[in-house]
């Protein structure tokens, strides 16, 4: 075992000690506009946590004149004090944190302040933070867990846990099991983030061999320094009982109210068994996880499984408790199965306000600006929830109202100047209501004096006025009456009512509302539109007849109320051809396929925009269905071969005004064998004259494509003209000479004529350029050949013959010879073409090849 708690107390003040100074001295942290500290549990007496009276900002010296004090409850300890000399506030007692907070959690001690002349009113937090001062304990000291020789391997035993009133890394962080060969150890976390252990059965067991194991268990904590705990486990090997109980479910859940009394039936659990026998009678009990607080509550019947009430259970300390049931039979090697009963407290309202007055400054002067401070009032609510929420005020007809300073804490603030000769004191009616139900509330009456000072003023009945006009009104009609009070008499006590100057959406408000100055009521001048305009507020002036006139003024909020006014616009699927819209389907579409979604929108509000979807006519209804909620339109059915091609449906949308407009689409839902990129399928719907001959789309197409074509064709026939016209200069200017052509007049050969020539050429070796040959006496009297070949189209078969004056040609030729002889090597072997084919002797062309 480890070190036991309260080992001794000076152990506990060197920790905090050692604590402190590793720590250093609590700064103070704002937290919502309050100061909030921290101090370490177990302190001595005297011990410092913050100097108030510099964080606050107070003269030292005038702390106790000002009777600068803590406010607490009456009976309430005092664990920590205030010095008035320096303002440092100190430890006054001990804090046990696991016994100021017993819930766990953040402990936090709240602290309110209270200094005089004037009257102010603080409030601070100190956390108190865990020390390692606990170590786990076990219930028992040993164990004997009983196991079948049969259980398979990987089979849990959960094992007791450990308690460490300790929270957080002080708590019980993890478990070890002492080695052995049959059973290992595995940690694992509940809901609330505490461990326990479960043994893991690790190598088959044989009671023949051996008949008991003895392990010893050891809880640790993750404070500093580490503390544990051990027990000592008797592990029984049992002979097999071959079923065990099953309970219905792992898990159970149930709610219960925190007022129920003792003997409440909280659930009735129930496993079986499949044996027979003392195998199969079943015995109900709580596991070992299920915590002490939990067995002193709650009770199990170990025969009939019934988990009953046994003590009373308080919402404000713990709302859920974890109830860990096992159920075993009664026959030898009985393995018990586990199952967790979560039960829900339900806060019921059982604890009243409490109201208390923690400062009274009186009397008050009549004259004393509205929001003099008159007293501080505290409210405090144990329940949680609504049942806790308390809401303070003040009786009707006075001078007063609470403002709240902090959370349960208001202020006593007068709202406007007071009379003494109307009124020369006062009884303020305090009450605080909960919001539980039934509501509890609590009276709590202040007397408040009132010091003589000549002065009175019109005063307003209410703080401020909420009117509800519905949309649609009719322009002068009565939509609210304000009123307010003067104690003075006659010509004082008159009273005209006004509405201040101001705009309204840029508008003189005197364009909506007007108000009768003698009676105080309003009239609406103007219909009014809720979509435009949702609500507005004006400032109405009563003001007496006195010299000099004294007035007061309050806000009148003016809302408009919706009327269901605006039908439901459709805003998808559009209407292909302005009429109806167009959907395909597969045919091998299942049930719940997708085939559209309907979306509408409604300009109203509140339930008169709330959409609903229906399906109002459809050519089979059993084969479409639409969400009511979101408008999705999917199959009900698969298709079958019966079913139309054309499917036209009916979509109503309805919103919840009432009386509830609607609008309805028409969808027509054409049933594919597989879905097309394009919708040629419903080509047979022309589109109008309008849509298809202003398209900017084809437009741009075609008079892309036309531009495309003409450049291209006009590029084509100026490169002809080009080449045309270089030839003909060509030809011109040097004739056709031998080397190059010749050329001799006549027309151009026929097509035939040209397939049948075959000339074998050869370039000289290196030419990069084209190179034209000129063959003399290859042919027929009157012809040449010229043929001209690129480096890569020795092979070409395109030929063109040109025709050219013989004469000049033959004159050239015999001068040029020698040129052509020094650049060209031509082969002799040139086959001769077929003369059958050669064009008549009157055309004289030349050939050229390329």
């Amino acid at each position: 075992m480890g070190a036991r708690p309260g080992s001794g107390r000076g152990q506990l003040f060197l920790r905090s000690l050692l604590f402190l100074l590793l720590a250093g001295p609590p700064a103070p942290r704002p937290a919502g506009g309050q100061l909030r500290y921290a101090v370490p549990e177990e302190l001595e007496h005297g011990a410092f946590v913050a100097n108030l009276g510099e964080d606050l900002g107070l003269d030292v010296s005038t702390l106790s004149a000002r009777r600068f004090r803590i406010v607490s409850r009456a009976g309430a300890r005092q664990h920590l004090e205030v010095n008035l000399e320096n303002g440092i506030l100190f430890v006054n007692e001990r804090i046990d944190r696991e016994e100021v907070c017993e819930a766990g959690g953040t402990c936090l001690l709240h602290l309110q302040l209270l200094v005089e002349s004037p009257l102010e009113l603080y409030r601070i937090e100190v956390e108190v933070l865990d020390i390692n001062d606990h170590a786990p304990t076990f219930p028992w000291q040993e164990y004997v867990l009983e196991v079948a020789e049969s259980a398979v391997l990987g089979a849990r035993f959960p094992l007791e846990s450990a308690q460490d009133p300790d929270m957080g890394t002080n708590s019980v962080h993890t478990y070890r099991l002492s080695p052995n060969g049959f059973f290992s150890l595995e940690v694992q976390t509940r809901s609330d983030a505490s461990k326990f252990a479960e043994l893991v059965l690790e190598r088959t067991l044989d009671r023949e061999q051996q008949c008991t194991h003895r392990v010893l268990l050891t809880a640790l904590d993750g404070g500093v320094p580490e503390r544990s705990g051990t027990a000592h486990i008797l592990i029984t090997v049992l002979d097999a009982n071959d079923n065990v109980p099953a309970f219905d479910q792992p898990s159970y859940g149930v709610s219960l109210p925190e007022d129920a009394p003792a003997g409440t039936l909280v659930i009735q659990l129930n496993a079986t068994d499949l044996d027979e026998g003392p195998n199969g009678e079943i015995e109900y009990s709580f596991s070992g996880h299920a915590p002490p607080r939990v067995r002193e509550l709650f009770h199990i019947e170990p025969r009939s499984g019934q988990v009953l009430l046994k003590g009373p259970l308080d919402y404000e300390r713990a709302s859920l408790h974890e109830l860990y049931v096992q159920a075993k039979d009664r026959g030898p090697s009985a393995v018990a199965v586990h199952c967790r009963v979560l039960v829900h407290l339900l806060d019921v309202n059982d604890n009243a306000p409490e109201v208390t007055l923690t400062s009274v400054s009186t009397p008050v002067l009549e004259d004393a600006p509205p929001g003099t401070v008159i007293a501080v009032i505290s409210v405090l609510d144990r329940d949680s929830g609504d049942n806790g929420r308390v809401s303070c005020e003040v009786g009707p007809d006075v001078p007063f109202e609470l403002r709240s300073s902090f959370r349960n804490y208001y202020t006593l603030v007068t709202t406007q100047a007071l009379d003494r000769e109307v009124v020369p004191e006062y009884n303020i009616s305090i009450t605080a209501r909960d919001m539980g139900s039934p509501s509890l509330l609590t009276h709590s009456t202040l007397t408040v004096p009132v010091s003589d000072v000549n002065d009175n003023a019109p005063r307003f009945l209410q703080p401020s006025y909420s009117v509800y006009v519905m949309e649609n009104n009719a322009p002068g009609a009565s939509i609210c009456s304000v009123s307010a009070l003067d104690p003075d008499c006659q010509q004082n006590a008159y009273l005209s009512y006004s509405i201040a100057d101001g705009h309204i959406h840029g508008m003189p408000v005197g364009t909506y509302v007007s108000i009768n100055s003698d009676s105080g009521h309003m009239y609406a001048l103007r219909s009014l539109d809720y979509e435009q305009i949702r609500s507005f507020q004006i400032q109405v002036q009563a003001q007496d007849a006195g010299f000099p006139p004294l007035s007061a003024n309050v806000t009148v909020h003016i809302f408009v109320l919706d009327q269901n006014d605006n039908a439901p616009v459709i805003i998808s699927p559009m209407p292909r051809n302005g009429s109806v819209a167009t959907e395909l389907v597969p045919r091998s579409a299942g049930p719940g396929y997708l085939v559209s979604t309907v979306s509408a929108v409604d300009a109203d509000a509140g339930l008169n925009s709330r959409l609903s979807y229906q399906l109002l006519q459809a050519t089979d209804f059993t084969l479409f269905s639409v969400a009511p909620d979101t408008g999705e339109l999917r199959t009900l059915r698969s298709f079958l071969e019966q079913d139309a091609t054309r499917q036209r449906l009916v979509v109503q949308v309805r919103d919840g005004g009432q009386p509830a407009l609607s609008a309805t689409v028409s969808l027509l839902l054409s049933v594919v064998e597989t879905m097309p990129q394009t919708l040629s399928d419903f080509s047979e719907f022309s589109l109008p004259p309008e849509a298809s001959s202003s398209s900017p789309l084809t437009l741009y197409l075609l008079v892309s494509l036309g531009s495309i074509s003409f450049t291209f064709l006009l590029a084509i026939l100026i490169l002809t003209a080009i080449r045309c016209r270089g030839e003909h200069h060509s030809c011109r200017g040097d004739g056709c000479s031998r080397p190059r052509c010749h050329c001799c007049p006549g027309s151009r050969p026929s097509p035939d004529s040209l397939k049948t020539s075959n000339l074998t050429v050869q370039p000289p070796t290196g030419a990069t350029a084209a190179t034209c040959l000129d063959v003399p006496g290859g042919g027929p009297p009157g012809y040449c050949y010229k043929v001209c070949l690129g480096p890569e189209s020795a092979q070409s078969d395109f030929m063109f013959l040109k025709p050219c004056s013989p004469a000049r040609n033959n004159e050239k030729d015999l001068r040029k010879q020698p040129r052509l002889d020094q650049h060209l090597h031509v082969s002799k072997q040139i086959k001769q073409p077929n003369m059958d084919r050669l064009p008549p002797s009157t055309q004289r062309p030349a050939l050229k090849r390329y």
